[in-house]
């Protein structure tokens, strides 16, 4: 068992400093949006910058799921950890078409207004191509995009030929991140920091994951995204989410951490690092 340390001093790139809007965004469920939201959430908080969620995914609402449970474990354990401000945003149910984005916009715009004392946002997107998501999107100063470290979720990015070697084009998805960049171009928006990161690393199969590594340079730098390395399949983290709590609060709630604790919190830091959030343990 190892002894936690001294809650560390964190700090914020330049990028990260100014972004007004970080979006967690893919078209795939259970990739660990949720999870990389809320410790980057506790991350900035612990930097100083007051946070607000926005939760586009409500009607899933795992996000939303995750701060409720912070706010009820807090409250019935008397503790200090600091909380975001939520906000949830459903889907219109309206049948016209037309109607239904000028609502979904609207409740957004609201959100956003009612979070106007929060110098950052970070909005999680459904796990479907949506108006809803697209408004998200395009919000974007900073796109995280979790991927499972699978051929099956690389399909996120791009169309590949039948061995899975070869680069036939970008997907449906990465269309639609390039199609909100133009639209947020036109606005006059500064360019989009966009980071994939990958999740749940294969221990095991090395050859595997060595072949999608290198498709995913490649991906890179023909469709524009940073790589951030992501979390690896831990027990841990579900483990936290019933208490809302991250790796990142341990200090608070735990007398030592394990060795799988102190391994989880390695992955958090290099992500965290990648990103432009670095702490000085």
């Amino acid at each position: 068992m190892s002894s936690i340390s001294a809650n560390p001093s964190i700090n914020l790139s330049a990028d990260v400093a100014k972004a007004r809007y970080i979006v967690l965004g893919n078209e795939k469920g259970g990739s660990g949006k949720s999870t990389t939201a809320m410790h980057l959430a506790v991350a900035l908080m612990n930097a100083g910058r007051s946070v607000g969620i926005i939760d586009l995914d409500a009607r899933q609402g795992t996000l939303s799921r995750y701060v409720e449970n912070r706010t009820a474990f807090v409250e019935s354990q008397g503790l200090s950890l600091q909380m975001p401000k939520l906000e949830k945003v459903l889907g219109s149910t309206l049948d016209n078409g037309s109607e239904a984005r000028a609502e979904e916009e609207e409740r957004l715009n609201a959100a956003v207004a009612r979070l106007e004392d929060c110098d950052c946002l970070i909005i999680d997107t459904p796990g479907s191509d949506s108006h809803l998501s697209r408004l998200g999107h395009v919000l974007a100063d900073i796109l995280i995009s979790p991927l499972n470290d699978s051929f099956i979720d690389l399909d996120l990015l791009a169309r590949l030929d039948a061995e899975g070697r070869k680069i036939l084009g970008p997907s449906i998805y990465s269309q639609m991140v390039w199609e909100q960049r133009q639209k947020r171009a036109r606005q006059g928006g500064r360019p989009v920091d966009w980071i994939v990161m990958r999740n749940r690393l294969s221990h095991l199969d090395a050859r595997n994951k060595q072949r999608i590594g290198q498709l995913l340079e490649k991906l890179s730098q023909r469709i524009g995204f940073r790589l951030a390395p992501g979390f690896g399949e831990r027990v841990i983290f579900r483990e936290l989410f019933p208490q809302g709590l991250t790796l990142l609060d341990l200090r608070e709630t735990h007398s030592s951490l394990t060795m799988s604790h102190v391994a989880a919190r390695q992955e958090v830091r290099e992500l965290l690092r990648t990103i432009g959030v670095t702490q000085e343990s």
